[in-house]
């Protein structure tokens, strides 16, 4: 009985955090939806917005796949969308042709700072306690 206890504590607990995950992402998603972006969108913007000064502001592609918790194939197709929007931009690695780099432009720098404060807000709104 003890062993079912506390399997019933660990799932409320797995229960309560993708409860309040799925309420963050869900506000950061409606601030964020009338400038266009989601909530994966911004993390790459933010992300790539805080790249160590040493990495120029840009970002390997395979490094990002860890930090915004989406497939390599799910990355790739939300980077496609933000370089159609003119956010950031693509290059391939000078010493390792197989490597991608993506970089925020100046428009993709521009809206990250606009909606910073949105998503800061949203985080602070969700996750107060």
């Amino acid at each position: 009985m003890a062993a079912n206890t506390a399997g019933t504590g660990l799932e409320q607990r797995w229960r309560d955090i993708l409860s309040v995950h799925a309420r963050t992402i869900c506000e950061i998603d409606r601030v964020l939806h009338p400038h266009g972006l989601g909530a994966s969108d911004f993390e790459v913007l933010d992300i790539l917005a805080t790249a160590a000064p040493e990495e120029g502001d840009h970002c390997r592609v395979q490094n990002l796949v860890g930090r915004v918790h989406l497939s390599q194939s799910a990355l790739s197709r939300l980077i496609g969308r933000l370089e159609k929007d003119g956010l950031v931009e693509r290059s391939v690695c000078a010493e390792d042709r197989r490597g991608v780099w993506v970089a925020l432009t100046g428009k993709g720098r521009a809206l990250h700072a606009e909606v910073l404060p949105l998503q800061r807000a949203a985080l602070a709104r969700t996750l107060k306690g």
